[in-house]
């Protein structure tokens, strides 16, 4: 029987992941590409051979996804495989209806096909939507963990956007290790809050190998999910955060539903700025998809010092950047933290931005007056840079998981907004944590 040509549909993480587990050294398949979307600089570039095996001893093109429909025709494709999220599933089913046109048939991985066994006890902490909460959610556990005396590491969904083979298993224990495997923005985001705590955090390419070094040095491993994807690893113990800013979308977005209808914790996020009614329709929402989960109320507090010389100031807020875009976040830390010291305007960045950071506004138009910090690349951190010292204002206030001030220079005072997770119902996290898993003594 002739081997099904597979073409891979991706943002540079869940695809890798798919192929990796799945594809790799599968005979009864030829991936002849992956596609690019969602995060810049992939297309144009190759699945290294060193990563994709004997099968491919030429590696794998990946092409931009704007070529989908011609290139399934040109390189003769019988399936391509859906493998990014975050997606409304409108967006999903306008995919299949591009790639069945087209000809081939539209598939879809789930956990019994991706999910890797680890030999140690795994927690993960996944989201619906990106922008939920779910990094102050993970750090929260994390220190739970840590107050039981367990040696905890955590596995970061991927973001590898540079050399794929030298990030084929990156582990990051100090800032120099950020620099030392030269960090974009988005990567420090998640990686810093990790290392700053004293906690070990890896992440790359190959999850397999990821997963086998890890467990030499842990007690447990935390799966700190990303981009509303479901865990790359069997979980003894699935906690998914919701967003009551955006009742509803637990269940039109992909794959933020599955996460949903997987978790064992549901944690409500930001009940403290979000209003009843919304609250109330996301609880509605949780039990008809998942009557048997557990869930936790919690505030998000905000905090910030010298917030009182936000008060009559014009201000630029920038908060984190994919929240922002393909999360769709109207707002963030950042604004929370303006509004409650009184700002007396947020400036609108749009007017001042240059080059990739005007290509980001014009891609997500619903950003609004916010400005995204957007650094996926040299390029990308220097346009940024050259926004902010553009953008006319009386100081800056920073939402962004990190302390930007370390990778920016601004001109004028800047404010570094903070927040974690606060548990206000029972059982809190630390209770479900002691009940469901258990540690070999």
């Amino acid at each position: 029987m002739a081997k099904k040509r597979v073409l891979i549909m991706g943002a540079a993480g869940r695809d890798f992941h798919n192929f990796n587990v799945y594809f790799r050294n599968n005979k009864a398949y030829n991936v002849v590409a992956f596609t690019a979307t969602q995060i810049p600089d992939i297309a144009g570039r190759k699945y290294p051979a060193a990563l994709a095996g004997k099968l491919y001893p030429k590696g794998i093109p990946i092409h931009d996804e704007k070529d989908l429909s011609k290139l399934i025709a040109r390189l003769k494709v019988d399936i391509a495989v859906f493998s990014y999220s975050d997606v409304p599933y409108a967006y999903v089913m306008g995919k299949s209806a591009v790639v069945n046109a087209a000809g081939a048939d539209f598939m879809m991985l789930g956990p019994k096909d991706t999910m890797i066994k680890s030999k140690k006890p795994v927690i993960s902490i996944c989201a619906v939507r990106t922008g939920c909460g779910k990094s102050q959610t993970t750090r929260r556990v994390i220190e739970v963990l840590m107050a039981m005396g367990k040696k905890v590491v955590a596995v970061r969904h991927p973001m590898p956007y540079g050399d794929l083979v030298k990030q084929k298993v990156q582990r990051f224990a100090t800032i120099d290790d950020l620099k030392k495997h030269k960090c974009t923005i988005e990567e420090m985001e998640e990686y810093e809050p990790h290392v700053s705590r004293g906690n070990v955090i890896y992440a790359g390419v190959d999850y397999e190998a990821i997963l086998r070094q890890a467990e030499r040095e842990a007690d447990v491993i935390v799966w700190d999910g990303g981009n509303n994807d479901f865990p790359f690893y069997q979980s003894d113990l699935e906690i998914v955060v919701v967003d009551p800013h955006r009742p509803g979308h637990e269940l039109s977005y992909y794959p933020g539903e599955v996460n949903l209808r997987r978790a064992h914790v549901v944690v409500i996020n930001k009940e403290d700025s979000a209003s009843a009614e919304n609250i109330a329709l996301v609880k509605r929402n949780i039990a008809m998809a998942n009557p048997g989960a557990v869930v936790i109320d919690a505030d998000s507090p905000v905090t910030v010092e010298q917030g009182e010389t936000i008060r009559g100031k014009r201000v630029l807020v920038i908060e984190d950047g994919p929240t922002l875009t393909h999360g769709e976040m109207k707002y963030g830390a950042g604004v929370v933290v303006a509004r409650k010291y009184g700002a007396a305007a947020m400036v609108d960045p749009r007017p001042h931005a240059v080059g990739t950071i005007a290509g980001t506004f014009k891609k997500y138009p619903g950003i609004g007056v916010l400005l995204p910090a957007m650094g996926y690349s040299k390029q990308q951190i220097a346009d940024l840079q050259a926004t902010i010292n553009n953008t006319p204002c009386d100081l800056y206030v920073i939402g962004t998981p990190i302390d930007l001030r370390r990778l920016i220079r601004f001109p004028r005072p800047a404010l570094q907004a903070q927040y974690e997770l606060a548990e206000t119902s029972k059982p809190d996290l630390a209770e479900v944590i002691k009940k469901k898993i258990k540690f070999k003594k």
